[in-house]
C-alpha cells in the first residue's frame, strides 16, 4: 500500500467523523459534555493530514536519494525536494492528468514510477522526448542526428558499496541548452546486453556492445543516470510512459553525510 493511498484513507476517515460530529453527533450531546476520543482526536488530526495531502500531492514531495546511478549530480543519502506541478496536476492515487501545466524538458531531472514495479519510485535524466530517436555510441549521445556536446572535466572518484574505490571520467553533457555533469568509465561496454529485458516498444531499440538506438514511441520518455555505467537505466528496462511520471527534482533539501549540500539546486 502506497503512501498516498494511506493518506487517503486517512483523510477519509477523519474527514467523515468531523463531518459526521459537525451535523449529527454534536447536536445530541447535552450542553458541556466532553467529545469521546474517537470524535475528539481524528478532528485534531484532521486539518494536519488534509495540508500534508494538499503539500505532496500537488505542490511538492520529499524523496531520498537511494542509489548513486546519478552521481555526481545527486549523493547517495540525499534528501530532494521535487515538484508535483510542472507536468501538471493529476489526481492523487489514481494518477490521472486534469490540468497540463507543462510537459518533461530534455535534460531535466525527473522522478517516476519504475515501470517493471509502479509501487517503485526512481530517478534519472530525461534524455530522450516522444518521436526522439536516441543513440548512444562510444559514450556519447545523439540525439536525432544531433551529437550532444561533451567536454572533458578532469576525473571524479567515491566508494561504492563502502568497499570499492571507483575513479571514473568526468564530462560535462549539454543537452539542448541544459549543461550537466556525467561519469564515464572508458573500460565498461555502453550495455551490458546481459542486463537487457524485455519491456514495450522493445523493438523499437536495436543493441550492439558498442551502440545502441532507441526510437522513442509517442506518451513515453527515455531515460538515463548520469553515472552512465552504474545505472539501471531506459538501456535496460526500456521506456517511461506518460502516466508514470511524479515530478520534477529541483532543490537538496537535507543531506547528513555532507551539510554543504543543504540547499543546492537540482541541475
Amino acid at each position: 500500500m502506497d503512501f498516498a493511498l494511506i493518506m487517503v484513507i486517512l483523510l477519509i476517515v477523519t474527514g467523515g467523523i468531523w463531518l459526521l460530529d459537525l451535523f449529527t453527533l454534536r447536536k445530541k450531546r447535552a450542553s458541556g459534555e466532553k467529545e469521546p476520543w474517537w470524535v475528539e482526536y481524528p478532528k485534531s488530526f484532521f486539518p494536519v493530514i488534509l495540508a500534508v495531502f494538499m503539500l505532496r500531492s500537488f505542490l511538492v514531495e520529499p524523496f531520498k536519494i537511494p542509489s548513486g546511478s546519478m552521481i555526481p549530480t545527486l549523493l547517495v543519502g540525499d534528501f530532494i525536494l521535487v515538484n508535483k506541478y510542472t507536468y501538471g496536476i493529476r489526481i492523487p492515487v489514481i494518477d490521472r492528468k486534469v490540468i497540463d501545466i507543462g510537459e518533461p524538458k530534455r535534460g531535466e531531472v525527473m522522478v517516476f514510477r519504475y515501470p517493471n514495479d509502479p509501487s517503485v519510485d526512481y530517478i534519472k535524466r530525461v534524455v530522450g522526448l516522444p518521436g526522439d530517436t536516441v543513440v548512444y555510441r562510444d559514450k556519447h549521445l545523439i540525439i536525432n542526428g544531433v551529437p550532444a556536446p561533451q567536454e572533458p572535466d578532469g576525473k571524479y572518484s567515491y566508494v561504492e558499496g563502502g568497499l570499492s574505490y571507483v575513479k571514473l571520467d568526468r564530462m560535462k553533457e549539454d543537452l539542448g541548452g541544459h549543461v550537466h555533469d556525467i561519469l564515464i568509465n572508458p573500460d565498461v561496454p555502453n550495455v551490458r546486453l546481459e542486463g537487457v529485458r524485455d519491456f514495450p516498444y522493445r523493438e523499437n531499440c536495436t543493441y550492439t556492445e558498442h551502440q545502441f538506438t532507441c526510437h522513442v514511441p509517442n506518451g513515453y520518455y527515455f531515460m538515463l543516470g548520469d553515472n552512465r555505467d552504474g545505472s539501471s537505466d531506459g538501456r535496460y528496462w526500456g521506456f517511461v510512459p506518460e502516466r508514470n511520471i511524479v515530478g520534477r527534482a529541483f532543490l537538496i533539501w537535507w543531506n547528513f553525510s555532507d551539510l554543504k549540500r543543504i540547499g543546492t539546486l537540482v541541475n
